[in-house]
């Protein structure tokens, strides 16, 4: 039953996409429709987890069938979210504050049964230390990759690896926005064998 189901990502991100095909399964990709912003007394993975069910939940209706994929990501460093910076001085700032420290990575994945509503999820957490960076660093960096669309100002699948000492995580998928090791567990359990 499980490999006739459509598989769905709830993501109009280009990394989670990037990351889904590497499985080499079929699947769609719909854009989810969710309000993004923190409850005032939740913690960053249960942030990152009502954000992945929700974008999940909001394209079912659509997908009756499916097994859709929800994702989301919640960065911090002395008790801030690091949000995707937009623009150049935010990232500046933000890279500023994690030099020499480091930032906790919370990636929740999230599978609905859009056919029962059954869930599984997870939350996979990642530290990730930083090196001492000069503002020239920064700089450089910044206006090497433009790294503004991506949570910490670093992105690791690019140039940004240059900036990490260290990556502690059970899964290095999950940095980058979707955990693939937890994720092919759900889908196996779910009844779609990815090899």
């Amino acid at each position: 039953m499980g490999k006739s189901r459509p598989l769905v990502l709830a993501s109009t991100s280009p990394y989670r996409k990037e990351l889904l095909q590497r499985l080499g399964m079929p699947f769609s990709v719909a854009a989810p429709h969710a309000d993004e912003r923190p409850l005032s007394d939740e913690d960053a993975p249960d942030t990152a987890l009502r954000l992945a069910q929700l974008k999940a939940q909001s394209v079912r209706a659509a997908h009756r069938d499916a097994l859709i994929i929800g994702s989301d990501q919640v960065a911090t460093s002395a008790g801030r979210i690091l949000n995707k910076p937009g623009d150049h001085s935010t990232a500046v700032r933000q890279l500023r504050s994690v030099s020499g420290k480091y930032a906790d990575f919370h990636t929740a994945v999230v599978l609905l049964d859009a056919a029962n509503g059954a869930v599984q999820s997870k939350v996979v957490a990642c530290r990730v230390f930083f090196r001492q960076m000069d503002d020239k660093r920064i700089e450089d960096y910044l206006h090497r990759e433009k790294p503004y669309d991506c949570a910490g100002s670093a992105k690791v699948e690019g140039l940004g690896i240059a900036l990490i000492a260290r990556i502690d995580t059970e899964d290095p998928t999950s940095l980058i926005g979707l955990p693939l090791i937890a994720l092919t567990e759900m889908l196996e359990h779910a009844g779609l064998k990815v090899i």
